[in-house]
């Protein structure tokens, strides 16, 4: 695998800001708040996070759908937007989305075959070759084109839709698709038969997935690496190993310990994240999960964690005092440890 990155998002932000009575101090909520990473050509990137952690917002500013507030996208070397680098225009042929709704993201007055068409012919695509490759796709993804090119989105099942969806995504040679709980919505039978459609196509059409989804399981089956996201920040990346396997961050490891169990002797007895998350218009100071982690300290709420390395071999990486040296935190590791493991990772 090339590991020269695809994509680049470096510290990107994007608040919303929220009416306020009069007299009020103006409020934000702070929804996506400075999340970097890094996606190499080939690789499938899953984000997690409970609902509200900024995964679809993320999804969103990053296709251009909603202007970011700061912060940089770097496809092929070239940043998205800059006068020198590339135009929104530019990064649609390279980079497409597939929406959790099915049905709401299709548009109900237009067939199948108008529908996959319709990307390809604004840009600039002959209308008789955006339909041929609009009756490919569809075959590409599961349905007969002598069948379905004539229909319309509500005489579909969900899964069709979701399959058209796809072949829409497609329809202008991506070389990223973003899947924003693309399966959430499915019966299980028919997510199985969809999640194996997308590992073809990835092998098929040599495509790079970020995968958005809050199925760990089914995030573990898709990921080559995963990004966990809390209340708006990034606080744990790495392998699908570092993250299941060598999990490091406190709600990282409550996250997994939430996940169903066929093992009657692995039931769940308690919750493991107490509460619900901080409201994001005032989110707490130092390190945002400390009023919920059961290893904060003094120093969690007064000091916000940087994203440290953990394993550089695997660019396993944790925001959480409890594991940076010299944190002051009673579970840190001494420098002289970290030093030590540090050389066995290399």
């Amino acid at each position: 695998m090339n590991q020269t990155p695809l994509l680049m998002v470096n510290d990107l932000v994007k608040h919303f800001q929220v009416k306020a009575a009069p007299f009020q101090k103006k409020a934000k909520v702070q929804a996506v708040d400075g999340v970097s990473f890094e996606l190499v050509r080939g690789e499938t990137l899953g984000i997690v996070g409970e609902s509200g952690c900024g995964k679809s917002t993320t999804a969103r500013v990053l296709m251009q759908l909603m202007p970011p507030d700061k912060g940089q996208i770097v496809i092929e070397g070239k940043q998205v937007g800059s006068p020198t680098g590339m135009s929104v225009r530019e990064m649609r042929f390279l980079m497409q989305m597939v929406f959790q709704d099915s049905y709401a993201s299709l548009n109900p007055r237009l067939t199948i075959e108008e529908t996959i068409a319709f990307g390809p012919q604004v840009h600039g695509v002959a209308f008789e070759e955006a339909n041929a490759r609009a009756r490919d796709l569809l075959g590409k993804v599961g349905l007969d084109p002598n069948l379905f090119i004539r229909r319309y989105p509500h005489e579909l099942s969900g899964g069709q839709r979701q399959r058209v969806n796809i072949a829409r995504a497609l329809a202008l040679n991506p070389k990223i698709v973003i899947l924003d709980e693309a399966v959430s919505a499915l019966d299980k039978s028919v997510e199985a038969q969809v999640l194996n459609l997308l590992t073809d196509l990835k092998r098929d059409f040599g495509l790079t997935y970020i995968f958005i989804s809050h199925d760990l399981h089914v995030v573990h089956y898709m990921s080559d690496r995963v990004l966990v996201m809390y209340l708006g920040q990034v606080v744990e990346t790495g392998t699908v190993d570092d993250i299941y396997e060598a999990t490091a961050h406190p709600y990282t490891r409550a996250l997994l310990s939430a996940m169903p169990s066929m093992d009657p002797d692995r039931r769940a007895s308690e919750a493991p994240i107490a509460g619900d998350p901080p409201n994001p218009i005032n989110p707490p100071s130092g390190c945002r999960f400390h009023t919920r982690c059961p290893m904060a300290e003094p120093i969690c709420g007064q000091q916000q964690p940087a994203l440290q390395i953990l394993n550089q071999a695997s660019k396993h990486l944790v925001a959480c005092h409890a594991m940076m040296p010299g944190s002051g935190h009673s579970a840190a590791p001494s420098e002289r440890v970290a030093a030590d493991q540090s050389r066995l990772a290399a």
